[in-house]
């Protein structure tokens, strides 16, 4: 579709994720609105455990009424904030998405909320943050975003989703995310 959800799909492959191994394998998305990649996600890798959380009642229900949200997709009314704070659960992926038009909440957007995040990945787990919005010139909100995830994360890559405002960052601790990006990907049926 060439929407940022695409690009999103890179994260689970750079996990370690190959499609043929979901039984152990979980997927977190925080600001799971329609449920687009939730369902891509359960398509491509079956078998994986994927967990959203979605801050407003009406949208999980528009998830799930309209846009065929699988119902094996656990979806959880909450703030993702607030949701990864109180669970203990780990994932092999997190993607934050709870951020509208330029709209940033502070709450998600801090080296606390990031620690958060990466406190509750797998070891060789991966982030990825859909920033819609694209700024250029020093100081530019991409720009602190990054900045700010990089005091959490060792590595980092972003990439301009074409055609759209949409810029998606993928952030890990482990240095091989983009060979297992090369190397699982002609793996995926």
């Amino acid at each position: 579709t060439n929407m940022y959800y695409d690009y999103a799909l890179a994260a689970p492959v750079m996990a370690g994720m190959t499609g043929a191994d979901n039984e152990d394998r979980s997927i977190m998305i925080l600001g799971m609105g329609s449920g687009t990649f939730a369902s891509y996600c359960t398509r491509l890798f079956p078998g994986t455990h994927i967990q959203g959380a979605e801050i407003d009642q009406k949208i999980a229900d528009i998830a799930t009424e309209y846009f065929d949200l699988p119902e094996s997709v656990e979806v959880e009314v909450a703030d993702g904030r607030a949701y990864l704070t109180a669970s203990e659960d780990k994932y092999d992926v997190i993607m934050v998405d709870a951020y509208q038009d330029i709209t940033i909440p502070f709450q998600m957007s801090s080296v606390e909320f990031f620690t958060l995040v990466k406190d509750h990945l797998n070891e060789d787990g991966v982030m990825v943050v859909n920033m819609n919005m694209r700024g250029s010139g020093d100081g530019n909100i991409n720009q602190y975003l990054s900045d700010t995830i990089g005091q959490v994360f060792d590595v980092e890559y972003t990439v301009d989703v074409a055609n759209t405002t949409n810029r998606e960052l993928f952030a890990s601790n482990n240095p091989s995310i983009m060979e297992n990006l090369q190397a699982n990907t002609k793996q995926i049926t």
